[in-house]
Formats: structure tokens, sequence, C-alpha cells
């Protein structure tokens, strides 16, 4: 993966990372973020992937359910967000995929091997997002009050 920044301003940065053929964007992804520390941020993408796995979380088992797909696919659509869980970055991404004759797959994003680029640009934001484990679903969600002083 190549990056390069953008812009910078007081508002954060705005970087462009482009994904090679083979990289496996999510480590390569997460990876980066702690390098570059970015702990809240927001992300677009589009490009190909030789093979996805997406899922959709079952609200009875109250865990995600993959769905693999082995076969060159077009990303249209992929974005995602970037927060604080227990200190580190968490991705959370949702994606959806065109196939050979123009059908589409989509769900949570879980993994993705890039055939022959992935163009993703990050807008990383000046505050901290934290995530907060749901009791409900057990989920950890972007708690928007978490880290902020009361009142």
């Amino acid at each position: 993966m190549q990056w390069r920044e953008l812009a910078k301003d007081a508002n954060g940065r705005t970087a462009v990372l482009v994904f090679e053929n083979g990289d496996d964007v999510m480590p390569v992804l997460k990876d980066w973020c702690v390098e570059e520390g970015v702990t809240a941020a927001h992300f677009t993408a589009i490009g190909a992937f030789e093979r996805v796995v997406v899922a959709w979380f079952d609200w009875q088992a109250k865990e995600y359910r993959e769905i693999r797909i082995d076969e060159q696919v077009e990303v249209l659509s992929l974005a995602g967000d970037v927060a604080l869980n227990d200190g580190e970055p968490a991705i959370h991404a949702h994606i959806v995929v065109g196939r050979h004759d123009a059908s589409t797959r989509g769900g949570h994003f879980v993994s993705g091997t890039v055939r022959p680029t992935l163009e993703l640009v990050i807008q990383e934001s000046p505050a901290h997002l934290r995530k907060r484990q749901d009791p409900e679903s057990g989920l950890a969600l972007i708690a928007p009050d978490a880290g902020r002083p009361p009142g």
C-alpha cells in the first residue's frame, strides 16, 4: 500500500491510500491507522477484489454470519469509520460489490484481497471517537458522548 497526505488543517487530515494487488485491506488499514495515530476518521473507497468476505448481523444469535465471495468483483461502494476501542483504532465498514453479471452483494466488510487496486480516501477528525460495549447487542458501538467532559 502506498499513501499520500492530501490536506491538513484544524479539521484534521485527508489522505489517499492506494492498496496494491494482493493487499488484505483490513489489517493494512488498521496498521496504517496505528502508525499514523488515527483515532477518529471516516473513509470511502472504490476498486476491485479477487475475493471478499462480507457479513450480516444475526440479531437472535448476537453474532455476525460471514458470506464468502470467491470471485473477481468491483468495489462499488466501501464506506466506514475509525474509532477507538480499548485504546486501539477499530475499523467498521460496509461494502457493496458488483459481480460479472452486474448483480450486487454487500454487507458488513470483514476482509478483501485487492486485485488490482483499491483507492481509499480517509478524512481524519480532530476529535477522538470511542466505542462502548452495547449490552443489548453485544457490539462495540460508537459512543458520541464518550471522552467528553460532563455538561
